[in-house]
């Protein structure tokens, strides 16, 4: 009987793809298997097996399996099963969503080797000069495309190689080289034959003048009588203060022996301080109403305050499930949070907490994989962002969402566009596990879930110690302008409170939502801006590396001298960024010293740490940053938090821009007071009487979320109804008008949800390609998956369409 197992492919593909397999290796293989497979002409991908029967598809000869590439699954069937739900729930492609899953270690892809085959002299002289000089290079060693590209200088190689391999000079081949590297640590012990022959007097009397030597020697038998174990080579020499020459040449003379032990990266390495903090009255209360309501409901709400100590409640709970022997997701909105929390939770549970996220080599998220694939004691408690989800759980029990309101648990490009949050719930339910959402201001959609009973629900109302919550004032800019109030971005008002807050020895946040040094240049005389070249934005100037750049695509241009337009040099910036916002800060108190969180400046690995140690530290009193210092960070001495100007949070053009004001307002306020001083909070604004302003003030979420959900209700917006996306994007403007009509047109056919555009978005080219969008509503009362499959049918008639098929669409479900 033939064998044959689906396959999911690293490529962007709707489905599986069918192999032959031998007797031998259907034996062997389960789903979860990862396999290399011949896809194309010649190219060999890793994929994962996801079903083995005895079915032949009936479209195509199957190729057989290359080659089985592990001993066992490095996916688990509820791996599998989440994937299949999140390409069904968000109309993700499975091979987009499997090479966003797997670290990219474990994404074999074959690379094209070049091997010279022999040929008579006469043959040789008749070889051009390029293909003489490559055969001349492979005579030395068989060569990538790569390294003939280098050796020639040229951009394309296709067409000497494929003229080489016609005429039998050269053979092609694929090799599939493994891109994980586990790290091996060096360790020496004293020789066993030394030890055995019991010639360590002759030894020592050897050395009496080699005191480097010696004193190796010695380290040797440090907390280690007999000299037998195994040591770290580096620990060793930088103990005995000797040399590594010196433990050459015992290694040469036989005395002492070496070897490589393979060891996990380690990527945090907090101290265990068995320490427990008391919870207080109310910490304990919300404890106590979480685990009951787990009695009846999966997912509990947890809204406390911020400042409140939800994670000490977090880490009570943490406790609980790993002492049932389960594991625990911890999923943060940002890399930045990762620290603090880490330091926290290795505090209480030392190396049972291991961490993953992108920031981490490739290597390093490899390795707590395998870690947790393997159920090791060091992977019990997974703190993450979003691409956490992925990971091989087996047992897990508790996955806690903080700040569930964020806007970064969305993934928007590239495919899989998938909520985290949203995902989670899913997750969990797989797995029967519980599920806490934790948030000062909780998105409207879990909210809404609360009120209809979908989700349970704890509050936690007041701060931890009783600290009070901030004074939030607001500066009317309007008024500060026109009394001349203002030093560049700074109202006279701020100003004096920044100096009495240096004066008290405490630390203020200045926040900004606008990275660079100022939006736009334009000329004084002619009112040009200049544009990038491949998209419909204005450049934004950066002053450190004094250039213009395109925050979409990366094009960035010198600051020009003269106007592009007019010519005449009269260039003027508009408008604040974080830099601007650094720089004036460092005029105002010029013996203060500023730093900056943006995307800029933790671009490096380990930059976020950095920076958030040398606040938290005092080292720097004044952070400026955007959105990234909003986000649940615990300052404890931050006194004073100044919002440069709110106005740009509540115009965006967004069904959701009032919610997310009063969340980032409500956030970057909480940062302030942390401990027993109570904390201010100043805001400038055109509109000091804007409702939102004013709920935030007050501190009122409940007003906001009942005017909130009264709108969209009113208007058909979430969580009422639900939307899908759709972006048709091509080269020429025109094709892509034609394309989006023709979707809106077949689509209106089905009656199916309101359809809206198709219609330009505010910035309509990226990277020289036009972008329209249509917008679907789904009323409540709708079938979703009725929605969604008359979507996909018509899309896979769009793409039947010769005129179309250069245009990319992408399919966006729960856009916000």
């Amino acid at each position: 009987m033939q064998y044959f197992a689906d396959v999911l492919l690293p490529l962007a593909l709707g489905e599986p793809y069918t192999y032959a397999v031998t007797t031998e290796d259907y034996a062997t293989l389960a789903p979860g298997f990862r396999v290399a497979v011949s896809f194309g002409k010649s190219k060999v991908y890793s994929a994962v097996v996801v079903k083995l029967h005895d079915q032949a598809p009936q479209r195509y000869t199957p190729k057989f399996i290359e080659l089985i590439l592990e001993k066992s699954p490095s996916v688990t069937p509820k791996q599998l099963e989440f994937w299949y739900w999140l390409s069904d729930y968000y109309q993700s492609k499975l091979g987009d969503i499997l090479r966003a899953a797997l670290p990219a270690t474990f994404l074999l892809e074959s690379e094209t080797i070049v091997i010279k085959k022999d040929i008579s002299e006469a043959e040789k002289s008749t070889l051009s000069d390029d293909a003489f000089l490559v055969y001349e290079a492979l005579e030395v060693k068989a060569l990538s495309i790569k390294e003939i590209i280098e050796i020639l200088g040229k951009k394309s190689v296709l067409g000497l190689l494929q003229d080489l391999f016609s005429k039998g000079v050269v053979d092609i081949h694929q090799k599939l080289s493994e891109k994980y590297k586990p790290k091996l640590v060096r360790y020496v012990r004293l020789s066993q034959t030394i030890l055995e022959t019991h010639k360590l007097e002759e030894v020592f009397e050897a050395l009496k003048n080699a005191t480097k030597q010696k004193q190796l020697l010695m380290g040797i038998f440090d907390q280690n009588p007999k000299g037998d174990e195994w040591k770290k080579s580096k620990d060793l020499l930088d103990k005995s203060n000797s040399t590594p020459a010196a433990l050459r040449t015992l290694i040469s003379k036989g005395i002492m022996e070496e070897q490589s032990f393979r060891e996990d990266r380690l990527l945090y390495d907090f101290k265990k301080q068995d320490q427990k903090r008391a919870l207080s009255d109310a910490q304990q209360i919300a404890l106590n109403e979480i685990n009951n309501t787990f009695e009846e409901k999966s997912v509990v709400l947890f809204q406390g305050v911020t400042g409140s100590g939800k994670t000490e409640v977090y880490i009570e709970l943490i406790a609980q499930a790993i002492t049932k022997g389960k594991q625990v997701l911890y999923l943060l909105p940002e890399i930045s949070l990762t620290p603090q929390m880490v330091q926290r939770l290795q505090a209480r549970f030392g190396s049972e907490v291991t961490v993953y996220h992108s920031k981490f080599s490739v290597h390093e998220r490899t390795e707590v994989w395998n870690n947790i694939l393997e159920n090791n004691p060091n992977a019990k408690i997974i703190v993450g962002t979003r691409s956490a989800l992925f990971l091989p759980f087996h047992q897990l029990g508790l996955v806690i969402v903080d700040e569930e309101h964020e806007l970064s648990y969305k993934q928007f490009d590239p495919s899989p566009r998938y909520h985290a949050r949203d995902s989670a719930v899913v997750l969990a339910g797989m797995y029967q596990a519980k599920v806490i959402l934790g948030s000062a201001t909780p998105a409207l959609e879990s909210s809404f879930n609360r009120l209809s009973g979908k989700y349970g629900w704890v509050q936690l109302g007041e701060r931890y110690g009783k600290v009070a919550l901030p004074e939030i004032n607001t500066i009317d800019l309007k008024s500060a302008y026109k009394k001349k109030q203002m030093k560049g971005g700074f109202s006279q008002t701020l100003i004096q409170e920044m100096d009495q807050t240096l004066a008290m020895d405490k630390q203020i946040i200045l926040f900004q939502n606008q990275r660079g040094y100022a939006p736009v240049m334009e000329c004084l005389d002619c009112g040009h801006m200049p544009q990038c070249h491949q998209c419909d934005v204005t450049l934004t100037y950066h002053q450190y590396s004094d250039q213009l750049k395109c925050h979409y695509c990366d094009y960035q241009i010198a600051v020009p001298e003269k106007c592009h337009a007019c010519g005449l040099p009269n260039l003027s910036t508009k408008g604040m960024g974080t830099q601007q916002i650094q720089e004036q800060v460092a005029t105002l108190f010029p013996d203060v010293k500023v730093a900056r969180m943006d995307w800029d400046t933790t671009r490096g690995k380990w930059a976020f740490d950095k920076l958030i140690h040398s606040f938290a530290a005092q080292e720097v009193k004044i952070l400026v940053g955007t959105q990234m210092i909003i986000k649940g960070l615990d300052f404890q001495n931050v006194h004073l938090v100044g919002v440069l100007n709110a106005d740009h949070l509540m115009n965006f053009p967004d069904f959701r821009a009032h919610e997310r004001t009063y969340q980032m307002l409500s956030q970057v306020a909480g940062r302030a007071g942390r401990k027993a001083l109570r904390g201010k909070v100043l805001i400038q604004t055109y509109q000091p009487h804007h409702p939102i302003i004013q709920q935030v003030i007050e501190g009122d979420y409940d007003q906001m979320l009942n005017r909130q959900l009264k709108d969209r209700k009113e208007y058909h917006y979430p969580p009422y109804n639900r939307l899908i996306r759709m972006v048709v994007n091509h080269s020429d403007m025109e094709t892509v008008k034609k394309a989006s009509q023709w979707i809106v047109n077949v689509l209106l056919q089905s009656d199916y949800g309101q359809i809206l555009g198709p219609v330009f978005p505010p910035i309509a080219r990226v990277r020289n390609r036009y972008r329209m969008q249509i917008l679907v509503k789904i009323e409540g009362s709708q079938s979703r998956d009725r929605v969604k499959q008359i979507i996909r049918k018509t899309l896979d008639r769009f793409e039947s369409i010769a005129i179309f098929r250069s245009c990319k669409v992408n399919l966006d479900v729960d856009p916000y």
